[in-house]
């Protein structure tokens, strides 16, 4: 006997009742989080320590943020260096024996930098504890930076470095970077191949001497722990790691203002990359929570306007997207999306025409309850690991928050009006308030972004 299959129902149609759509359920009461005592410490050395108790697993995570800006030109290709080779070895240990310790006691170390920080991150099982902080400690006060390892990594480097400065979503990041903030440091974010290919270890070992310090810098720790009384722990083990001077903090970023979009010319491409950008609002600022609402609703998440108009209704992009970038004191939003070259410049006007009517029309109450549960509900689910807490606090310490500003966050963004959604879209997501670039094939592209306007076209000439 055969059964007829049951016939395909559209999202929409799950969604509805023969009475209309779906009402969504109220928002239920925000439980506090359990088991998340912490402490917030500095250290002797000028170390700022957030821990955190989250001992629902017998482990423990760590992020440690050292501020790394540098205003010499060689500074990004030495600094991606030292991240690639500060773990290959120290005074008392090779390679080898680090890989053996952490390996003996469940853990892993990690490094990475970029124009603001030189990030070192870990995890281990909690009995393993003393032992990751001791090659943590080790790392921090004599990594060797053998001339041998130093010579292979930065090998191993130029290779990636000379593959990824092809690839359309660098090219476009790089392209933005300068047309928002010129010339200043924190645009250097991917170091040249052949600027690498010249670094010296006597280069890094200077740098590591003159750079990573522990003043100013913040390490997080979370796991299944005790957090009072972290901070001896903590003090006792990187004892040693102290200095005179404070880490470098990155200069403050010159105020984003609107402006045309700059073609950036990329020949023979089949697609393009929009990139938009505007001031933004800092996390210490009491209307954040408002506008992070107003993200969601714009281009934050699937359901969003943008998503709905250029991906679902027009067909232009498999993916669009709107989000924040925090650098320092400063705050931007950003509008991605990378379309076929024949419906760029029709993207583009969409993009536009989304955020003249976010602010004309903005969101409803549904609307704004919508993103509201969503907001809140990623919220928790990054908390819940280990992991994704010890992250989200890495960042927030940057700025000088903690975890009370953690925890309250959920009631912020419960406190939030539609009134106040709508204030923050009008002034933050005006078309005149973006600029930006579109990386794409010019001798396709610029007769129709000429036509659209507020788009500059080098080199393109109107009458041909």
């Amino acid at each position: 006997m055969t059964s007829t299959p049951a016939a395909h129902r559209t999202a929409e149609e799950i969604g509805r009742t023969p009475a209309g759509p779906r009402p969504l359920p109220p928002l239920g009461d925000q439980r506090g989080a359990a088991n998340l005592a912490h402490s917030d410490t500095m250290l002797g050395n000028g170390l700022r320590v957030v821990a955190v108790r989250k001992d629902n697993v017998p482990l423990v995570e760590f992020r440690l943020a050292i501020p790394f800006a540098g205003a010499d030109p060689a500074h990004p290709a030495i600094a991606e260096v030292l991240a690639e080779t500060v773990l290959t070895g120290t005074a008392r240990r090779d390679r080898v024996a680090i890989d053996t310790e952490l390996a003996l006691i469940g853990a892993e170390l990690g490094s990475g930098v970029d124009p603001e920080r030189l990030t070192i991150v870990g995890g281990a099982l909690a009995s393993g504890l003393p032992t990751l902080l001791d090659v943590l400690a080790d790392v921090l006060t004599s990594a060797a930076y053998a001339d041998a390892e130093v010579a292979r990594e930065s090998e191993r480097l130029v290779e990636r470095l000379a593959v990824a400065r092809t690839q359309p979503r660098i090219i476009a990041r790089e392209a933005l970077q300068t047309r928002r903030y010129g010339t200043h440091q924190y645009t250097r974010e991917v170091p040249k191949a052949e600027d690498v290919a010249q670094v010296t270890a006597e280069q890094v070992r200077a740098l590591h001497a003159a750079a990573v310090l522990p003043r100013g810098a913040t390490l997080v720790i979370v796991g299944d722990l005790d957090p009072e009384t972290i901070p001896a722990t903590l003090e006792s083990a990187l004892g040693g790691w102290s200095a005179d001077g404070a880490a470098s903090v990155l200069p403050a970023l010159p105020e984003l203002a609107g402006g045309d979009v700059l073609l950036v010319p990329r020949a023979g491409a089949v697609q393009s990359q929009i990139r938009l950008s505007a001031r933004s609002l800092p996390r210490t600022d009491p209307r954040y929570a408002a506008l992070q609402l107003a993200n969601l609703a714009f281009g934050g998440y699937f359901s969003s306007r943008l998503v709905e108009n250029i991906r679902e209704d027009k067909g232009y992009t498999y993916g669009a997207h709107s989000g924040f970038e925090f650098t320092g004191d400063s705050a931007t939003v950003q509008v991605e999306a990378d379309t076929a070259s024949d419906v760029t410049a029709a993207a583009l006007l969409e993009i536009r025409y989304e955020l003249a009517k976010f602010g004309v029309v903005p969101p409803s109450d549904a609307d704004v309850e919508s993103v509201r549960q969503y907001a809140i509900g990623t919220l928790q689910i990054a908390m819940s690991s280990q992991s994704g807490l010890a992250g989200q606090l890495s960042a927030l310490t940057s700025v000088g928050l903690g975890m009370d500003w953690l925890l309250g966050h959920p009631a912020r963004l419960a406190a939030v009006t539609t009134e106040q959604v709508a204030e923050v879209a009008l002034e933050f997501f005006a078309p005149a308030a973006f600029t930006g670039v579109v990386v794409g094939d010019a001798a396709l592209l610029g007769k129709h972004l000429t036509a659209l306007g507020g788009v500059t076209v080098p080199g393109y000439d109107t009458a041909s």
